[in-house]
């Protein structure tokens, strides 16, 4: 089992403006069934982290539908409404106790940590991140949340281009 930070980045290291928003990143050319892209990532994934606004983004912009299959952990500190269908568990605990719930509901598969460079950061300080993905998306956004708000050593064991994106992936060094 490994646990993935997978996200997109403006090319100025930001995964959402200075509002949360992806906007930026939907309007960018990538094929789906191509290298790195989400689909494939995806099917080897059986829980997932996310942040409290990446969870508000998804909702709004999904219309309240939920449409993740596996179970959720979602890290806050605010009352969210919760789907109206969907392992959705709200947590305000620790890392480390949520990565051994998701990796039991996992049932050997992978754990990603959706959003929040923060959240990822949080998983990393405590030797839990093993990989990150970054899909650069050629836009930059000045401002924003930053992909990973800390210092982490990485090595870099694969590249592609999916379109429009330059695709990184790399091991945690601890």
């Amino acid at each position: 089992m490994t646990t993935h930070f997978y996200t997109a980045t403006s090319l100025d290291g930001f995964i959402a403006t200075a509002d949360h928003s992806l906007d930026w990143l939907l309007t960018q050319d990538i094929d789906l069934d191509g290298p790195m892209a989400y689909p494939a990532f995806v099917e080897g994934i059986g829980a997932l982290a996310m942040g409290a606004s990446t969870y508000e983004w998804v909702m709004a912009h999904e219309n309240g539908a939920w449409t993740y299959t596996q179970p959720t952990w979602v890290f806050t500190h605010r009352d969210l409404a919760p789907p109206a269908s969907g392992d959705v568990r709200f947590t305000q605990a620790d890392v480390r106790e949520v990565h051994a719930e998701m990796a039991a509901a996992a049932e050997g598969k992978d754990l990603w940590i959706v959003g929040g460079g923060d959240l990822a950061g949080q998983f990393a300080d405590a030797g839990l991140l093993d990989e990150v993905w970054l899909q650069y998306a050629p836009v930059t956004l000045g401002a924003g949340a930053p992909v990973l708000p800390r210092r982490l050593e990485l090595d870099l064991i694969d590249t592609a281009r999916n379109r429009a994106f330059l695709c990184g992936r790399y091991r945690v060094l601890r």
